[in-house]
């Protein structure tokens, strides 16, 4: 995991060459990295979609997912976070800790995953193994600690010193990497390593009281000691080892990945996983990580192959998953045939018989089962913990060419949005529309190719908008009554309602506060769903509402005429009785923005995001740039890759990623609500 171009693909096609799994190393310039198999993935550059596959080092199976950097395709880090046991984080010697990289750290703290640091491109000018260090301690809580330094950085970059064994490893570059010799430390090294070593022996004394014992009276300690307290801090997430090398040189890797099986935990090393009892979802049930125990696996990604069909990619936390069985799915209450299991590598796949407690595999064969679904033995159902996925914060509308491809185009939005929880479809009902939303411009461009290359479908796309909400400013109380009389049968549906703000920023909360019975109980689901129904069009220029705390506290019924429905409307002409009066403004997504650019462009590059209603957080002068960092509405970053190509001649980059809504200035607001008037 890492911001983009830090190196992700470059180090897992080296990891595959060592580990003997390919036989020829791809380059992602070229196009021919394994990892990347998707064409936009080839003709960009880029990692768009997380890929899996398996290898082998010194009798261990390593599984492992390649992620995106780029902050569009963030669901495929958080999903893979959520099912892999340890992480490696990489991080650019030139660069440093860059936006992305910080997302990533904080998507792997939310789901404690144990992580190794690796500073890539020793080799590039500019490189600075201390500042990127210092860095990662500057802005991480865990404290990162070298377990390799460098010899030489930038273009004298010779190889890498060990500080455990303390040997000086060099590489043949002959032989792409794959022999080396470890050699005594130059004397020039030698203050460095051992001030380093002392870092390190110091950092692991602390979790080990007899190492400190040693530590403290300057008894040399038991290497074997070292590594098993630097494995357990690091499992622990007290501790980040941090390692460094060239993936593109070939200098490195098999320190690497000896690190990854010295310190990231096994599915052994980790605490049971934890789940919900479907008939009480307060009672918490644990799965050992064993093949012997009742089969519990989450599904984290689903993808359409074109020449299997639907894959689901599984993890599997216990027991074990056999071709042929059957698995419950408890979210959506049926079973799963398991067709074919398969091991993949990357676009590759051989079928496997099955797949037990730790392996990572994807099956053939299930029909309804999505992203976040736990599958698990029919005898001892259980829940894992779902994932949470950001919201889509741009949407265009798209349309079919020909009535051909109106059908075409239905299916695969269908499929796309099976894959991606961050895409989303829905109709406008004004226009008859299809909008579609996702995570930025990235993200549905690369959507809309898929949909003309891998579908076939012919479709123009609209311009981009943004996905602004409403939400309302003070407490109201209203009355919604909803009575027919058409002879026979009516309907009668009256409640009253208070509605106000919600507290931390809670989307939503529907709170039923009757007393003595005035609604029957069977009728209050009905008044939050028209209650629901109503938010998804607000009252001041139809966005949806966001932010509202609803008290359901009073009413009446009709023995013979009141039923769901009419409670169901009620709800919907209270809550927008209600949100008339409530104060409703707009609220609009807010981007924090990093924008990379050199000194004499500084000065610019602030004045044009000024321009846009920016909001300049800080600026970090660095060797050969400045870092600006600043929060701007996304409205106004539309386009922004030329502005800032043509300010900055070209040399100034930027990132962007979702920070918060936040309401939008008055003015503005009163332009944006006049066109919609119009």
């Amino acid at each position: 995991m890492a911001h983009i171009d830090a190196g992700k693909t470059t180090t897992t096609e080296r990891i595959l060459f060592y580990t003997g799994k390919v036989h020829r190393m791809g380059e992602v310039d070229e196009g021919a990295a394994t990892m990347d198999f998707m064409e936009q993935e080839k003709e960009r550059g880029i990692t768009i979609m997380s890929a899996a596959t398996t290898c082998g080092w010194k009798g261990h199976v390593i599984n492992i997912i390649d992620t995106p950097g780029h902050v569009d395709f963030t669901v495929e880090v958080e999903r893979s976070l959520r099912v892999l046991d340890g992480a490696v984080a990489l991080f650019c010697a030139v660069g440093g800790v860059e936006p992305q990289s910080e997302t990533v750290w904080r998507q792997a703290d939310k789901y404690s995953v144990p992580r190794i640091a690796y500073i890539n491109k020793m080799d590039r000018t500019g490189a600075n193994f201390e500042r990127t260090l210092q860095m990662m301690n500057e802005r991480f809580a865990t404290r990162c600690i070298p377990v390799t330094i460098p010899a030489g950085e930038g273009p004298m970059f010779a190889g890498i010193v060990d500080l455990l064994s303390m040997r000086f490893r060099v590489f043949h570059e002959d032989s792409f990497g794959t022999t080396f010799d470890d050699l005594d430390v130059p004397p020039d090294m030698l203050p460095a390593a051992r001030e380093y070593r002392e870092r390190l022996l110091e950092a692991v004394a602390e979790y080990d009281d007899q190492l400190l014992e040693q530590f403290l009276r300057d008894q040399p300690l038991d290497p074997a000691k070292v590594m098993a307290a630097v494995r357990r801090a690091t499992i622990e997430n007290h501790m980040v080892p941090v390692l460094c090398g060239s993936s593109f040189k070939n200098k490195g890797i098999q320190k690497l990945l000896d690190c990854i099986i010295d310190f990231l935990p096994s599915p052994l090393d980790m605490p049971p996983v934890q789940g919900h009892d479907v008939d009480h979802p307060d009672k918490v049930i644990t799965r050992k990580p064993s093949p012997d125990e009742p089969t519990a696996a989450l599904a984290f990604k689903v993808v359409t192959d074109p020449y299997v069909g639907r894959l689901t990619y599984l993890r599997v936390y216990s027991g074990k998953v056999r071709a042929g069985s059957y698995l419950l799915n408890p979210s959506a209450g049926i079973k799963e045939r398991i067709a074919r299991i398969l091991r993949m590598h990357a676009n590759k796949r051989e079928d496997i018989t099955e797949a037990e407690a730790g392996d990572i595999a994807a099956v053939i064969g299930m029909r309804k089962t999505t992203t976040g679904d736990t599958l698990c033995d029919q005898k001892h159902p259980i829940i894992l913990e779902r994932m949470s996925f950001p919201e889509p914060v741009v949407s265009v509308s798209i349309e079919p060419k020909t009535q051909a491809d109106q059908d075409k185009l239905t299916n695969a939005l269908i499929k796309l949005a099976e894959e991606d929880p961050t895409f989303k479809v829905k109709q406008d009902e004004d226009t008859a529309q299809t909008i579609i939303s996702g995570m930025g411009e990235l993200h549905l461009e690369i959507l809309v190719d898929r949909l003309m290359r891998e579908f076939g479908v012919g479709a123009s796309v609209g311009r981009p908008s943004v996905a602004f909400k409403e939400t309302i400013t003070r407490e109201v109380e209203a009355e919604g009554r909803f009575i027919r009389q058409t002879g026979g049968k009516g309907q009668y549906g009256h409640v009253w309602i208070r509605m106000r703000p919600s507290d931390g920023g809670e989307p939503f909360r529907f709170q039923n506060k009757l007393v003595g019975g005035v609604i029957p109980r069977e009728y209050i689901p009905s008044v939050e769903r028209g209650v629901r129904e109503a938010m998804e069009n607000g009252v001041l220029a139809g966005y949806p509402m966001t932010g509202i705390h609803v008290e359901l506290y009073d009413g009446s019924y009709h023995e013979v005429d009141s039923n769901e429905m009419a409670f169901r409307v009620a709800g919907s002409m209270a809550f927008q009785n209600a949100a008339r009066r409530a104060e409703a403004v707009l609220l609009e997504p807010i981007m924090d923005v990093e924008v990379v650019a050199p000194e004499v462009y500084t000065g610019a590059v602030v004045g044009d995001l000024n321009s846009r209603r920016g909001k300049i957080n800080g600026m970090v002068p660095r060797e050969d740039a400045t870092v600006i960092a600043a929060s701007v509405p996304l409205s106004e970053m539309f386009g922004y890759v030329n502005t800032l190509r043509n300010i900055s001649q070209g040399r100034a980059v930027f990132t962007m990623q979702f920070a918060r809504y936040q309401p939008v200035p008055t003015d503005v607001s009163k332009k944006m609500l006049e066109k919609v008037k119009y």
